[in-house]
């Protein structure tokens, strides 16, 4: 059995997406299971190099995890061809002119959504991208996630009938850092629109590609988009003004006639399964999807509710529902990672490229646009 080293910049990973989730959970799990096997049994070993603006952010990230090499001269890592991937997890605004240099070296890409601020540049990534002939990737990782996964087996197997419409609910409550004792858990630019920050521009490209692959091409998107709390505490302990929408109430037609609600909020309190949770019906069963788990309730579990509001309901509505076993699941991100490193080094079929990331910022823009206008709005 042989093995092929495949080099990876990871750019921009000391926030806690990129070390939790794409570092430690990914590509050092990818290392500490001895590599990726390909079909030819061919074991596929990723070398890491993390770069980036800070030095010390860098050299405890990369001693804290045994990471042997780390470099803020990004350039001369480019320049070298033992690398073979570009990945990206820095800041949205800086995304497209890391991209840029990275394709400019003939590295193959892979990065974090959204790929940019706006479609028209996100398009524009993906275009240079393709005629520059380097493979690329972009980051869709709730398509591995358990409890969708035991979705798919439902549908796959017919348990829904027809699919009528699904309800998500995402969110949970953000502390401002106003309250003693519970500071701020999410980084000050998230609430800038002028840093990129917003709900939308982070949540509607999930449900792109969350819609697009599970119920159907969206077509058209109505959405109500707000900035419920006016003012947080930064990382300096001063106030500053939020002027990014923390939640959006919208509605997405597809191809398939199945109708789309999502609610995306970060000033919302949870009380249901999950901090993510869809419930899809369907004409012979529906099911209730979490991030880890999912719920299923066939047309012969179905109870026969009748309304009488003076009662106490004799029914327990949460009754009834199975739990849908998807089997063995291994961490998403990684799920894919292994799929894009198996695309680079053969030529194996990975269609989560950079346009289908650029479809995501789309659908943000149309949904700020239908925000504006107060009106449905055409999605591509």
């Amino acid at each position: 059995m042989s093995t092929e080293t495949i080099g990876i910049i990871m750019n921009g990973v000391t926030g806690r997406m990129g070390t939790n989730q794409h570092l430690v959970r990914s590509i050092l799990a990818i290392r500490e299971q001895g590599g990726v096997t390909l079909e030819d049994g061919t074991v596929l070993m990723p070398d890491p190099i993390l770069t980036g603006r800070n030095e010390e952010k860098l050299k405890a990230l990369a001693e804290k995890h045994g990471v042997k090499k780390y470099t803020t001269d990004l350039d001369s890592v480019l320049a070298d061809d033992s690398y073979q991937i570009f990945f990206d997890a820095s800041g949205t605004p800086y995304r497209v002119g890391f991209l840029e240099r990275a394709i400019a070296a003939g590295k193959h890409i892979y990065c974090e959504k959204p790929t940019a601020v706006l479609s028209s540049e996100a398009y524009r990534i993906a275009e240079v991208a393709e005629a520059a002939g380097v493979k690329n990737g972009t980051v869709q990782d709730k398509l591995w996630l358990p409890g969708i996964q035991a979705f798919k087996q439902l549908k796959e197997a017919g348990f829904f009938g027809e699919i009528l419409s699904v309800r998500g609910e995402f969110g949970y409550w953000v502390f401002t850092g106003h309250d003693e004792g519970q500071p701020a858990q999410r980084p000050s630019w998230n609430y800038r629109s002028e840093d990129g920050g917003g709900i939308i521009i982070d949540m509607h490209c999930h449900w792109r590609y969350v819609i697009d692959n599970l119920f159907g091409e969206i077509t058209d998107v109505f959405t109500h988009a707000e900035t419920h709390l006016p003012e947080r505490i930064g990382e300096d302990g001063q106030p500053y003004k939020c002027t990014a929408d923390d939640a959006a109430y919208a509605l997405f037609k597809t191809k398939t006639g199945v109708i789309c609600q999502f609610n995306s909020s970060w000033d919302v309190r949870v009380r249901r399964d999950d901090l993510f949770t869809m419930q899809v019906d369907g004409t012979r069963g529906s099911a209730i999807v979490g991030l880890r788990k999912c719920w299923a309730q066939s047309m012969e579990n179905t109870p026969r509710p009748i309304w009488n509001p003076d009662i106490d309901s004799p029914i327990d509505f949460n009754d009834n529902w199975e739990v849908v076993d998807p089997g063995p699941c291994d961490n998403a991100f990684k799920i894919q990672w292994e799929m894009f490193l198996k695309h680079v080094a053969r030529e194996e079929r990975f269609p989560w490229t950079l346009r289908e990331g650029a479809k995501g910022v789309e659908l943000a823009e149309k949904s700020l646009e239908s925000h504006d206008k107060g009106a449905w709005v055409s999605v591509g």
